[in-house]
Order: C-alpha cells, then sequence, then structure tokens
C-alpha cells in the first residue's frame, strides 16, 4: 500500500540567503571587536656623508671602538670593557666645562654592536647626552 503516489517528492535544499547574512554579521562583529596593533620601528640607513673631514674641536670627546672591542677615549685605551669604566674615563675626559661636550663614536665595521651600546650607556650614566656617530666618506 502506497498512499503517497500522487504526491511528488521534494528535494530538500539549503537557503543561502540566511546563511550570507549570518555570516556578514559575524564578519562586521570580527573586525569591529578586533584590535590592531601598529608595530613601531626604525628605519636605519646606515652612514655615509659627502662632507669634508671636521677638525677636533675642544667641546668634543672622540670614543673609538676597535674591531676587537677595545675602547679607547682621546686616543687613551681604557683598562676595562665595561659600561663603568666607560663612564669613569668619559667623565674624566668630559672635565668641567661651561658646556657639555659632544661624544663623537668611532666604531669600527666588525666591532660589535653590544661595544657600540656599552659606549652610549656609558655617555648616558656619565651625564653627557650628546652622542654622534663618525661616517666614513664616499669614494
Amino acid at each position: 500500500m502506497n498512499f503517497q503516489r500522487g504526491r511528488h517528492r521534494e528535494e530538500p535544499e539549503i537557503n543561502l540567503i540566511p546563511m550570507i547574512d549570518v555570516l556578514l554579521v559575524i564578519l562586521i562583529f570580527l573586525m569591529i571587536t578586533t584590535t590592531y596593533s601598529k608595530f613601531a620601528g626604525l628605519e636605519i640607513n646606515l652612514p655615509t656623508a659627502d662632507t669634508q673631514a671636521s677638525q677636533e674641536q675642544p667641546g668634543e670627546i672622540n670614543v673609538v671602538v676597535t674591531a676587537a672591542g677595545e675602547v679607547l677615549v682621546n686616543k687613551s685605551p681604557v683598562g676595562a670593557r665595561d659600561v663603568e669604566a666607560i663612564g669613569t674615563a668619559l667623565k674624566r675626559a668630559a672635565g668641567s666645562g661651561p658646556r657639555e661636550p659632544v661624544v663623537i663614536i668611532n666604531a669600527d665595521a666588525k666591532a660589535t654592536h653590544q661595544s657600540v651600546i656599552d659606549v652610549m650607556q656609558a655617555s648616558q650614566q656619565a651625564g653627557l647626552t650628546h652622542i654622534s656617530f663618525a661616517t666614513q666618506q664616499k669614494q
């Protein structure tokens, strides 16, 4: 006995319009609640200069960092490589002048980054805030 002889069987279908509406609402909700963080970075260009070599002025302290990591303050070697020893040598070289001298860092190309940072930290601890880096002239 087949009582459903005259009826056509309906095929099941998925209605896409409500599903698209729900997905758009979810997408809008995610876009609004998401926090976007901006990463700050430094753009670093290696120094080169077309200027003429400047002569040493009385308000300058020349610090040389060699490839081996040795530090020389105004052409006199600093015994230790730690920040405190470099800071003491910088204070001695600065003296008690009326103006704050400029610390000029001459770092070898093969010197470690940490040794240059140590010199910068030592100058900050010595109270010398004006720091400059020597550049190599373009050839």
